[in-house]
């Protein structure tokens, strides 16, 4: 392969396709083939996409969903967020 310091993982496509669509496209590969670490064991690298939106840990087994072509969503992120601070007040209001 020839040089792509500047081009990164979209090399492949040489010059066609238009450079604003191949660096759209390089952010999007780089996050998803990127080293991603694994919500239940937390091993780097070890995660890879199954289909749109699921993911599957080699070392632990895991399989769960995500975001199409990165592991979380910034929806995803909130909602976890909500349901733990939720978790923490029942806990509060039993005691």
């Amino acid at each position: 392969m020839g040089k792509t310091k500047k081009v990164g993982i979209t090399g492949r496509y040489a010059a066609r396709y238009g450079s604003t669509l191949r660096k759209r496209t390089r952010l999007i590969l780089e996050k998803m083939k990127g080293d991603i670490k694994c919500p239940r064991c937390i091993t780097k690298g070890s995660v890879n996409r199954i289909s749109t939106g699921i993911w599957y840990c080699k070392k632990c087994g895991a399989k769960f969903t995500g975001g199409a072509y990165h592991i979380e969503t910034p929806r995803g992120t909130e909602s976890f967020r909500i349901a733990k601070r939720k978790q923490r007040e029942l806990e509060v209001i039993e005691e």
